[in-house]
């Protein structure tokens, strides 16, 4: 093959492998429908939830109705990116790991943590398709507002890139945890719980007491989505942004070396017979 062949085949090889996700939903209609509908039920749920919080106040820990509304609902679509399901397609590690099939990645040419970063992004821009068309409904008829100033828009959409790096290798090192546990189930459902709970999806941090928000910010969960989400709202002023930007660089990276080193430990337990 000439090099130009190879470069195309390994642009097509590299597509097809970031789209698995998105391509196995497109051949259930179904799935596609009840996800459209379970999420507009829980932005509709959640708009008149925090109204009716707002009923009696204008005000709450630095928030009016609409910018608490608007939290919600982003991040509401926010959490929307993460839930690509791997399960129908029998792509998760811990399928793999169960099945003995996980050999295989160490098998082909692509490079186990080439291909778990490949599906990943893939699985990331296809929740990126459904947030964003969920945002342009949502702020044309007037459920969320624009960002509080173009700077504060700038700075949600740059810090919330990093948060969702960081939010991969969150999700990875729960995956490599299949290397040394076999079953990863409670681990993800421990992990979940505490990324939402810590990351301000579920209730936004700035309602919490000042021990839990300093608690917060000493880990990496809150960058992945509560200080995107409060630069878009102008809770945090944009002249924050370089600090924040210093400690999600830093998470991202140490987290980064560390799941690297976690690969090679991983490879050396796994074992391939026959041929």
């Amino acid at each position: 093959m000439t090099p130009r062949q190879v470069s195309v085949s390994a642009v097509r090889a590299t597509w097809h492998t970031m789209s698995i996700t998105a391509r196995g939903e497109m051949l259930s209609p179904t799935r596609i429908t009840a996800a459209a509908t379970r999420l507009a039920v829980h932005i509709f749920l959640m708009v008149y939830l925090w109204q009716a919080l707002y009923a009696r106040t204008t005000t709450s820990a630095g928030m009016t109705m609409p910018q608490a509304v608007t939290y919600a609902v982003l991040a509401l679509l926010a959490l929307r990116m993460r839930t690509a399901n791997r399960s129908a397609a029998k792509d998760t590690v811990f399928q793999h790991m169960h099945s003995g099939t996980i050999a295989y990645w160490y098998l082909r040419p692509l490079p186990p943590h080439r291909y778990h970063l490949l599906r990943g992004i893939g699985d990331q821009l296809y929740g990126f398709g459904w947030a964003c068309a969920g945002y342009a409904i949502c702020l044309a008829i007037g459920v969320v507002s624009p960002p509080a100033s173009v700077g504060a828009g700038l700075a949600f959409a740059v810090t919330l890139a990093l948060g969702q790096a960081l939010l991969y290798y969150l999700v990875l090192i729960s995956d490599q945890l299949c290397f040394w546990m076999i079953k990863n189930s409670a681990g993800v459902e421990i992990l979940i719980f505490v990324q939402n709970l810590l990351s301000g999806a579920y209730v936004a941090l700035w309602y919490f007491p000042g021990w839990f928000r300093a608690l917060s910010a000493a880990l990496p969960f809150q960058y992945t989505l509560g200080v995107p989400l409060s630069f878009y709202v102008g809770r945090l002023d944009v002249s924050a942004l370089p600090g924040q930007l210093a400690v999600q660089i830093t998470w991202v990276i140490g987290l980064a070396v560390l799941t690297r080193m976690l690969w090679r430990r991983a490879g050396e337990r796994v074992e391939s017979q026959g041929g």
